[in-house]
């Protein structure tokens, strides 16, 4: 079974992440029983078929293309125990921009995961926006990854994990 890192820790990844072909439609593909992280576009387009599932067994979550946005899903989220969000190369940011919004302009409080191109280097910063949950690409050690969870000890600015940047928390003394 496949590793993943939830909550500072390495766990068995108990969701299948459901990708498109070529050959398949987002409207027609077949979305298979058990815990599937579907697409976003699958979800607009088969969203009456599967709202109860989503529902009632909570084994339906969502991924972002990094050119989607968070609002896409706003008044769904409720339904969801997990969002994902694909990053499609390391270079590529929008993904940080649509977790952080997931978690303070929409309120989510659910699994945020990222996928795709996920690496040690990023794990910091993605968890300051809201993030946690990684799927390490594959052909890098979860083992070292984790450790980047921790590579620094202090954050000056504000995010999702802390509100107030480090001037209002550091206390002052006498200039």
């Amino acid at each position: 079974m496949t590793k993943i890192i939830k909550d500072r820790a390495i766990v068995d990844d108990e969701w299948e992440v459901l990708h498109l072909s070529e050959d398949d439609t987002a409207d027609a593909i077949e979305v298979p029983d058990g815990q599937v992280i579907i697409p976003l576009q699958v979800w607009r387009l088969q969203r009456d078929k599967l709202i109860n599932r989503a529902k009632d067994r909570g084994n339906i979550g969502v991924w972002f293309s990094s050119h989607e946005q968070a609002k896409d899903l706003s008044n769904d989220l409720s339904v969801f125990p997990l969002l994902a969000i694909d990053f499609p190369k390391f270079a590529d940011g929008r993904g940080y921009s649509i977790a952080y919004n997931l978690r303070t302009r929409f309120g989510y409080t659910g699994e945020l995961r990222a996928i795709g191109d996920v690496l040690r280097d990023q794990l910091f910063y993605m968890q300051r926006v809201g993030f946690n949950s990684f799927a390490v690409r594959s052909d890098k050690s979860i083992l070292d990854a984790i450790k980047g969870l921790s590579d620094f000890s202090e954050r000056y600015q504000a995010s999702v994990d802390e509100a107030q940047p480090l001037f209002r928390r550091a206390e002052r003394t006498g200039i």
